[in-house]
């Protein structure tokens, strides 16, 4: 990601909007939808200030300024490059007392359990009901809620799969597949990013029976991991040559396709999407192991100075007009029911082409990732690229 910018003097920073992005509507939001009137039952939470920490690249201009029209509260953004240092952050935030609220991924709400940085939600002011029953209900669901609590609320979710170069390195629905990327017909064009792409070699080695256990199985204890993934890493460095480039925000995606050669990488949705928009011969697809998908949502910090507030956040996005207006900001998923008919059909053509078939019933979750797990993947990323 490039660099970080600091908050102007309404308390919200102004970027391009980049990433991800898997919308199936043709319908457009009108503006007069997100400022209609709002009604807030908590005299205290209709002013004041949150503090919310979240993903640096993106222009919430509008969203922040639809929020605070509706309920007179200002948001200050802390924009933060990837998940590592959300956290990094957060932690810190337990001294310093600077964050209401931040939005990493479901997969790492134990890690911030384990260090003991979150406290629940009350659903007496957000409800659950509002959201799609997929977001919180059954497997992906169930990782938010712990004891009964509520700890996650999802904002935005999203894909990882192939990029790829329609003239150069044309990709077909059926037949591509993660294994693509350590193809030796590949060497020299490929991008990745590090983890992800060592979880793609298990993945593909899974398929093929060639693991000691189910990859799924390496997320379960440190044992576990370090059996299957020493397989992995040694795979991975056979087909090094293949790697031009290691990714490590959008804008390094993107750069490998526009000036570095690359036609063939493993990126979020949002980057083929927007290469594309910019008249590149680019495009994305699912490959037939099933993409990669992420789910995003807001935590609330252990010690929240405006916690009303932080609530008033969480419920504005939860409406379909906010979380339109939020999905278009990230240009992803939207999680609240009826979001999806207000969003901008642009994005909609485009991954219609993404995932055909049965491809959205072969979405690849990522799991939940303990602290010592994240430890130990580290330590394989970065001996990956050292190699």
């Amino acid at each position: 990601m490039s660099k970080t910018t600091k908050p102007n003097a309404t308390g919200m920073a102004v970027r391009a909007f980049t990433r991800r992005t898997l919308l199936k509507t043709t319908a457009v939001a009108g503006a007069a939808a997100i400022t209609a009137p709002w009604i807030v039952k908590d005299a205290f939470s209709s002013s004041g200030e949150v503090n919310f920490m979240g993903w640096a690249g993106y222009d919430f201009k509008d969203l922040f300024a639809a929020f605070t029209a509706k309920t007179g509260i200002k948001m200050n953004f802390i924009e933060e490059p990837d998940n590592n240092t959300i956290f990094a952050q957060s932690k810190l935030a337990l001294q310093t007392g600077a964050v209401d609220c931040m939005e990493p991924t479901v997969d790492l709400v134990q890690q911030y359990l384990e260090n003991d940085v979150i406290q629940p939600w009350d659903m007496t002011k957000v409800s659950i009901d509002n959201y799609e029953p997929s977001l919180v209900s059954g497997d992906i669901g169930s990782r938010g809620e712990v004891n009964g609590k509520r700890y996650f609320l999802p904002s935005v979710w999203g894909t990882e799969a192939l990029v790829f170069d329609t003239q150069q390195n044309p990709e077909v629905y059926g037949t591509a597949s993660l294994g693509d990327l350590f193809d030796d017909k590949n060497v020299g064009k490929v991008v990745v990013r590090a983890h992800s792409s060592l979880a793609a070699m298990g993945r593909w080695l899974d398929a093929q029976g060639k693991l000691p256990m189910p990859f799924i199985d390496s997320y379960k204890n440190d044992d576990n991991t370090k059996k299957v993934w020493d397989v992995i890493l040694a795979e991975a460095i056979k087909h090094k040559k293949n790697v031009v480039q290691f990714w490590s925000s959008e804008n390094d995606a993107q750069g490998a396709f526009r000036t570095n050669g690359c036609t063939l990488g493993l990126c979020w949705d949002s980057t083929g999407f927007h290469l594309q928009q910019d008249k590149l011969p680019i495009s994305y697809i699912a490959p037939k192991e099933g993409a990669f998908a992420w789910n995003q949502g807001y935590l609330l910090m252990k010690n929240a100075k405006n916690i009303e507030q932080a609530h008033e956040w969480a419920k504005f996005v939860s409406t379909p007009e906010g979380s339109a207006a939020n999905a278009k900001a990230f240009a992803a998923n939207p999680s609240a029911k009826g979001a999806v008919a207000l969003e901008d059909p642009a994005v909609a053509a485009f991954y219609k082409a993404a995932y055909p078939g049965d491809a959205l019933s072969k979405l690849w979750w990522w799991p939940t990732q303990t602290s010592s797990f994240l430890k130990l993947r580290a330590e394989y990323a970065d001996k990956w690229q050292a190699a």
